[in-house]
């Protein structure tokens, strides 16, 4: 029997530039989430392409709900398939690639073309589950390129670059495309073409910011090894068999579960919120949007350096509680400037949430099963991101009121801190780094 080609050596941790053209790629793909999924081209769907707001909200989130599916069920195998052959890179530039390409195309999804409401929503489905798909191969690099005791920092400046990236390139789309009387580059305003044409400034954003990742961040190889689907289902079967040795991770990952549902709900609703109960109007409510998008990346820089002093586990236990005071004085304010108190908190720690989760993931992955992992990571995010949503619309219909869909919350978030307190985090790291 011939051995197995042994990996190559592992490359150094903690080199500046490899840590910088990683981070970047959150800088690159956070205009697509921002633009794409979240201000621009959603609502640009929901009041050019669809029928009617109404119609179009709803088939807007039955393809979010479509994409999570597809991700909670897809990134698990293909995280499998690129731990066999060290295939990380390969795999995430064919996710850039058709979430770039499938950005694009949306922009030339003009109102009045037959299907056009099913056409871009099957691109956008598209584009987005490869946007998630990639993120998993992404997440993958951190524990290979940082050590245990800076993994913190350098997630929190992937997470930070992310909310900046993000927000100027949605500054430069308003100002270049949406909002002139004549738009950058002479576009057309003719059936709305130079909104859609912030897609492709999103398309040329990601792919020009991704580049460096592909060109320095390097990557363990194994020459010879080829795709093959039954090896990959086995390899995920032995994973979930031995799942026992991971404890930590199940914990981890069902303990997300819960708080990362909180997180969703108010990614979705927090504008809706402050527009519904108190008043604010568009202009305003996007405001409220910036500024709590710029704490959150100040929020996930300072506390990587907190990550690292204090672990992973403590600090994502400290935004719990955080936010959930949060939510307490969101649900309570009697006044708009008592709503921006709620909200200013948690910008500052649901970046710092994020990040740290990402981070204590990465300390308790095992190095040959780090993509696979990292799959996991992803259905602990997807697989549930409905019932906050669904809960919040439930208490507010029954209670008659939004201050009582919003604090629905609180459960998620302390359910969550309380699953968290059960994750041994040093029992975790031990068991990544005997496997």
């Amino acid at each position: 029997m011939t051995p197995p080609t042994p990996l190559a050596a592992p490359a150094a941790k903690d080199v500046p530039r490899v840590i910088w053209s990683w981070a970047l790629y959150d800088w690159a793909n956070s205009a697509f989430t921002t633009l794409v999924v979240t201000f621009i081209y959603s609502t640009y769907f929901t009041q050019a392409i669809a029928p009617d707001e109404l119609t179009g909200t709803a088939w807007w989130s039955r393809a979010i709900a479509l994409s999570a599916v597809l991700i909670a069920v897809g990134s698990p195998i293909l995280g499998a398939a690129a731990d066999r052959g060290g295939a990380r890179k390969r795999y995430l530039a064919v996710s850039t690639a058709v979430c770039v390409l499938g950005t694009a195309a949306l922009a030339f999804v003009a109102p009045g073309v037959p299907n056009a409401a099913i056409l871009a929503l099957g691109l956008f489905v598209i584009s987005n589950v490869a946007f998630e798909m990639g993120m998993v191969f992404y997440n993958a690099f951190l524990p290979a390129i940082a050590s245990s005791g800076k993994i913190g920092r350098v997630s929190g400046y992937g997470w930070g670059l992310g909310y900046v990236g993000g927000l100027v390139c949605m500054v430069l789309a308003l100002v270049g495309f949406v909002q002139p009387d004549v738009p950058w580059f002479g576009l057309s305003k003719e059936a709305g073409f130079h909104v859609r044409a912030t897609n492709l400034l999103v398309a040329g954003w990601f792919l020009i910011f991704s580049l460096p990742l592909f060109f320095v961040v390097p990557e363990r190889r194994v020459p010879g090894v080829r795709l093959d689907v039954r090896a990959v289902f086995r390899e995920l079967g032995e994973t979930l068999r031995a799942v026992r040795r991971y404890r930590e991770i199940v914990k981890f990952l069902v303990a997300r579960l819960i708080y990362n549902d909180g997180l969703v709900t108010i990614f979705a609703f927090g504008g809706i919120y402050a527009a519904g109960t108190f008043g604010m109007p568009l202009s305003e409510v996007i405001v409220f949007g910036i500024v709590l998008n710029v704490a959150s990346g100040i929020g996930a820089i300072g506390f990587g350096f907190v990550d690292d002093k204090l672990g992973g586990k403590r600090t994502v236990l400290v935004t719990l509680v955080a936010l959930s005071v949060a939510t307490v004085v969101a649900v309570w304010a009697p006044t708009k400037a008592w709503l921006w108190v709620a909200g200013l908190l948690i910008g500052i720690f649901v970046g710092p949430n994020q990040s740290a989760s990402r981070s204590l993931m990465g300390r308790f992955v095992p190095e040959k099963h780090q993509a696979e992992f990292f799959g996991f990571f992803a259905f602990s995010g997807k697989i549930t991101s409905f019932l906050g949503p669904i809960l919040l619309g439930w208490a507010t219909v029954q209670f008659g009121t939004q201050r009582a869909g919003v604090g629905i919350l609180l459960a998620f978030f302390v359910v969550g801190a309380v699953l968290l307190g059960a994750v041994r985090e040093r029992e975790g790291i031990a068991a990544a780094t005997a496997s």
